[in-house]
């Protein structure tokens, strides 16, 4: 223990800053009545005070004599706790009031004292008889609640995990601390306890440091050329083609955009027809999209992460995030990128360094779902002490998204159609304000996933995940156009399995949930997984599999795409969903020659009203005959294809009986 003279300043927490060398608080004022009694007390105490403490050890009384020290050393400052305080320039302590009625009483000082005393004595018979010394008898000479938040800090680096992860759920309940703790926090914790709170549910944001300061650029160069000199310098052969499709139309747009700005025509290529316009004010917000769409790709190479982390990636992600503050669908990729780079524990570090700790704990709060699952997958991929599993782009988990001490006892899989996505297919029926007054009152409650949030509730033990991928109507719309195979239902198979495995689906038991042609890729997975003794856990944990409108002999929306195919150029997908096509027959057969000797149930539901697609078609996309798949219940609902899947709420037919189903074959797992 050292004595230091102290310095007293107010902080912007309203708190004292102290720094050695001064005088001491208030050191120039009269010295009060009360201070004077407290030095005539010490005086006392150091003639006379003599504290005897008697321990019942494991052979005798010993009887060990602690002379109560000076008042006047009360105000010290542990090297210790010094060391401790290293990442700041300077150490917080509440400021004292100079109104003697504030002051503590003796017996404050008193217990004090008879704590240090305690503490030796402790100390010291832990080293005579070779025992472990109780860390909850702290070193640091304050507040309880001071003691309390080092104490956890601590243990929350223990190499014990349960105590490390109970230190980072106490240390995340805390919430009457003042702001200066949550900075000592922010400032003190590690790369795990940091990820830790930021899974953790209700966080307070003051836990986390803000992104570091970033260097300031050039006004006159633009955030646009900064993204396109990074995709320059990723490897740009031995590239997958649809990488090589991205890269090169984000490069490509970019060249227009420096074209423009020299007074020529911005022509907007892309995926569509092309359109030339002349502007008056280049749109950076879409190159920047594009080439973040091209990085993207790239993230999910783990090889060109390694180059977006060196190239300053990070950092210049974390740049136009902040700028970019206005576009969900720029700073929704920019997640995306940094979920993919998660990836690779290596990345770590550099990804908390970068500052997006802090950045996901925010969007966790979001209350739009695609953004709050976006952050939670990438705070998942980080979170390598409470997750096992690893999940790769497309693949969401919608509950829990926080860390939870509720144990896992299912999965629930959710496998979208044709133009879906993992949790727009998922929400809750449109509400026509015109024709339902009374829903449009109840509006705030309108789920925009209903497994997120009413199947999550009614079933907390299970890991809800949906999973997601491009599919497209007309080949004009495709966003990759190089390979067509990849958007047939064989491809997609393979690839959603290998993610599945990653992300732990099989080692639990499982339900599938699915939508239109989502059900026939969910028939080939498991055909396929019979084939594979990799993939036996998830044949063998199946429990049970929903379809809602699947096509499983094929679909007149196919016909009519084929039909007008000078309109439509009927994409490999819908193609796929011929009637009667022989490879949707080939496909049936083998399923039903699959489940024949299994033992999961099948329900199965079909649309009984025709489906609206643009102003001038009417059709019925999925006829009764066509979504019977032989085995099974099969429910007719008076709904159209799109609401198939949409439940209007939470006490209607469609949502109860699946709640039902998803209860009765995982009544073993989930039941009281």
């Amino acid at each position: 223990m050292i004595s230091l003279p102290l310095v007293c300043m107010q902080n912007s927490y309203g708190l004292a800053k102290t720094q050695p060398g001064g005088s001491g608080c208030g050191a120039n004022l009269p010295i009060h009545a009360e201070e004077k009694k407290l030095f005539m007390i010490g005086k006392i105490a150091k003639v006379t005070g003599s504290l005897i403490l008697g321990f019942l050890l494991s052979r005798g009384f010993v009887f060990l004599t602690y002379e109560v020290l000076s008042l006047k050393k009360l105000l010290q400052i542990d090297t210790q706790a010094i060391h401790q305080e290293k990442l700041k320039s300077y150490v917080y302590i509440r400021t004292t009031s100079l109104n003697p009625s504030e002051y503590q009483g003796i017996t404050y000082h008193a217990r004090k004292e008879i704590h240090k005393a305690v503490r030796k004595i402790l100390e010291t018979e832990a080293k005579i008889f070779r025992r472990p010394f109780n860390e909850q008898f702290s070193t640091f000479d304050g507040e309880d609640h001071e003691c309390a938040l080092w104490l956890l800090l601590k243990r929350s680096q223990s190499e014990d995990k349960e105590v490390r992860l109970q230190a980072v759920q106490d240390l995340a309940n805390n919430s009457h601390w003042h702001d200066y703790q949550y900075g000592t926090v922010a400032q003190t914790c590690d790369q795990r306890t940091a990820i830790g709170l930021a899974r953790s549910k209700d966080i307070d944001l003051r836990f986390f440091l803000p992104p570091p300061p970033l260097p300031k650029i050039k006004n006159d160069y633009p955030i646009e050329d900064e993204l396109r000199l990074l995709l320059v310098s990723l490897p740009q052969t031995g590239l997958d083609p649809c990488v090589q499709y991205f890269t090169s139309l984000a490069l490509r747009e970019s060249s227009q955009t420096l074209a423009a700005q020299r007074g020529g025509l911005w022509c907007f290529g892309g995926n569509g027809l092309p359109y030339c316009e002349t502007l008056s004010k280049i749109p950076s917000e879409t190159v920047e999209l594009f080439c973040l769409q091209a990085l993207v790709q790239h993230s999910k190479v783990s090889s060109h992460c390694d180059k977006i982390e060196a190239k300053g990636g990070l950092q210049l992600l974390q740049r136009i995030y902040q700028l970019r503050k206005d576009s969900a669908k720029i700073q929704r990729n920019i997640i995306r990128i940094i979920g993919n780079m998660a990836l690779d524990e290596r990345l770590h570090s550099s990804i908390v360094r970068a500052g997006w700790v802090s950045v996901l704990a925010e969007v966790m709060k979001s209350p739009h779902v695609i953004q709050s699952s976006h952050a939670s997958r990438a705070l998942a991929n980080l979170d390598r002490d409470t997750v096992k599993e690893k999940y790769p782009d497309g693949v969401y988990v919608l509950h829990p998204q926080y860390r939870s001490s509720q144990p896992i006892r299912a999965d629930i899989l959710f496998v979208h159609g044709l133009l879906g996505a993992a949790f727009k297919t998922w929400r809750q029926q449109d509400i026509d304000r015109r024709l339902d007054k009374k829903a449009s009152e109840g509006e705030e409650d309108y789920s925009q996933c209903w497994p997120k949030t009413w199947l999550a509730s009614d079933c907390p033990a299970l890991r809800i995940i949906s999973v997601e991928y491009d599919t497209h109507l007309s080949d004009w719309k495709a966003k990759c156009p190089v390979e067509a195979h990849r958007k047939s239902i064989a491809y997609r198979s393979n690839e959603l399995l290998d993610k599945l495995r990653a992300a732990g689906i099989g080692d639990r038991p499982l339900v599938w949930v699915s939508h239109s042609m989502g059900g026939l890729l969910v028939k080939k997975m498991l055909v396929d997984a019979s084939k594979n003794p990799e993939m036996d856990k998830i044949v063998n944990n199946t429990r049970g599999i929903i379809f809602y409108s699947v096509p499983h002999h094929g679909s007149q929306l196919a016909e009519y795409s084929i039909n007008a195919r000078y309109l439509l150029f009927p994409s490999v997908e819908v193609k796929e969903l011929s009637k009667d096509s022989p490879a949707l027959k080939e496909l049936n057969d083998d399923f039903l020659s699959f489940a024949k000797d299994k033992t999961f149930s099948v329900l199965s539901f079909a649309e009984t009203l025709p489906t609206h697609i643009g102003s001038m078609i009417k059709l019925h996309v999925v006829p009764l005959e066509s979504a019977k798949l032989g085995i099974g219940d099969l429910i007719p609902v008076d709904v159209n294809h799109l609401n198939i899947c949409k439940p209007k709420k939470k006490d209607a037919f469609l949502y109860q009986r699946t709640l039902k189903f998803i209860q009765d074959v995982l009544a073993q797992e989930i039941g009281d």
